[in-house]
């Protein structure tokens, strides 16, 4: 049975095309020399596009998902939602903007505004939302939009627990809708050595495959306590969600006069593990890809980090940190800020690491300054084993074109994404389990079927949160 949104948007395209056929029928019957544009009929019509709303508009919203998403014709961004006023005005402006720049036209577009993301998914016009908020507010408005029918695009990591990312994927799997993570290093565009270097391992060029070494740096202490009157713009009990209450200071949330600003919420566990999911779930989902274990996790994982000592500031997820993980294949894992940002897949016969090279790492994320000095972004112990041909008969992966671009023509076609939910999930417990195992500081057994710890309640306390309503997927229905 079709629900309400899929009825409504073949009803609206129905109409269009109903429409575009009546106006070439009046124009062909009549003979003035009519010129109608060849996108009101073509691949790129009203009813062929897809029209998406964007929910979070942030320092990834406009520096990234925004501008590859409007890169495709067939994309029609027609409403944005953000629970800061402030930033909403930014973001209808800003999208506006992009389209009159696009066509030449000041008024091309009206972009609807939302402060509650809820209504934006009322929406019946709306086919699919782009969620780029902060981690707290991932999984839930994600299995929300599944609930309305909404294809969905994502940012990582997926969840802050890997029971309400569990949840979310089973909502996405059940709804049937298209999910997309926004883990774009599996894309071609802009990093192709991704794909290359998995295929290359998972092809035995470097022999049997032994240990993967993972790069991540920490975050620094510091951030302003000080408690500040909520700002006026701001629905502040909204934004701290299903997380406890506490009081306001703007290192908590993000900056009130640059939307581009790395946001304050990155580095206190109340909202997010720090780079351990931030980074992480970019390395270990590629390391996942490699070693042919991206619908599993690790069986065994122990670690140890520093956090910041109290009265240091505001900002409490870890520092410098180490983590050892196995996994079921024999291959052990390594991540650590020791190691070089990227990923080092060593084998028996050579090795090869891969990077986004001198863009290791956003202006303002930490270790910034380190990576731009690695221009190197995929090498090997044997410069051969780079140029080795994948033969046609061998293991050829997924192929992406661009992460955003591989979201719209699988919603077009109704293949799989390139990460899906269940790839999602699992390279975000992945790191949820390496921060279990850093905050203990002891070894962990875990088992991936059942997404549990063994015989460990300490650790399995660490698998939910409690949630305050009326926020938090425990709260959603559908």
């Amino acid at each position: 049975m079709k629900n309400l949104t899929e009825e409504n948007s073949q009803d609206r395209r129905s109409f269009l095309k109903s429409a575009a056929t009546g106006t070439a029928g009046i124009i062909a019957a009549s003979m003035f020399p009519t010129i109608v544009p060849a996108s009101v009929f073509g691949k790129f019509a009203p009813s062929n596009r897809i029209n998406i709303g964007q929910i979070g508009i942030g320092r990834i919203a406009t520096t990234h998902d925004l501008p590859e998403v409007l890169k495709n014709e067939v994309a029609h961004v027609m409403a944005v939602a953000d629970l800061d006023k402030n930033r909403l005005a930014q973001g209808k402006k800003w999208i506006e903007k992009k389209y009159a720049d696009k066509t030449g036209k000041a008024n091309y577009v009206d972009v609807k505004a939302y402060d509650d993301y809820k209504e934006l998914l009322a929406n019946k016009e709306i086919d699919a939302v782009i969620i780029s908020t902060p981690d707290h507010w991932h999984a839930q408005p994600a299995m929300e939009a599944a609930v309305a029918g909404k294809h969905i695009y994502m940012q990582k990591p997926t969840s802050l627990t890997i029971k309400e990312g569990r949840m979310m994927a089973e909502m996405i799997k059940k709804k049937k809708v298209v999910f997309q993570l926004g883990s774009q290093q599996r894309s071609m565009n802009p990093w192709p050595q991704f794909k290359r270097t998995c295929e290359l391992v998972r092809n035995g060029r470097i022999g049997k495959l032994k240990k993967v070494y993972v790069g991540l740096p920490g975050d620094p202490a510091g951030g302003n306590t000080e408690k500040m009157p909520v700002p006026a713009n701001l629905n502040y009990d909204m934004w701290l969600g299903s997380t406890p209450e506490v009081y306001y200071t703007l290192d908590r949330v993000h900056s009130q006069t640059d939307i581009n600003d790395r946001p304050g919420w990155l580095r206190l566990e109340q909202f997010g593990a720090g780079m351990i999911t931030g980074w992480g779930s970019h390395h270990i989902d590629i390391a996942h890809w490699g070693m042919d274990t991206e619908l599993t996790g690790p069986i065994e994982i122990d670690g140890k980090a520093t956090f910041p000592a109290a009265g240091s500031g505001l900002w409490n997820v870890h520092g410098d940190f180490l983590v050892n993980a196995k996994y079921a294949n024999g291959v052990e894992m390594e991540i650590g800020g020791t190691n070089p940002n990227g990923v080092k897949f060593e084998g028996t016969d050579g090795w090869i690491f891969v990077s986004r090279g001198n863009v290791g790492v956003t202006a303002s994320d930490p270790g910034a300054a380190a990576s731009a000095k690695e221009n190197k972004a995929f090498y090997a112990s044997d410069p051969k084993i780079l140029g080795s041909v994948i033969q046609a008969d061998e293991i050829h992966l997924y192929e992406s074109p661009e992460q955003h671009q591989n979201w719209l023509e699988s919603i077009q076609n109704g293949k799989q994404t390139i990460s899906h939910a269940e790839i999602a999930q699992r390279s975000c417990s992945a790191c949820l389990i390496a921060h279990t195992a850093m905050k203990l500081g002891r070894k962990l057994k875990w088992d991936p079927k059942k997404e549990e710890y063994i015989g460990d309640k300490e650790a399995n306390a660490t698998l939910s949160r409690p949630q305050r309503g009326p926020y938090g997927t425990n709260y959603v229905k559908g």
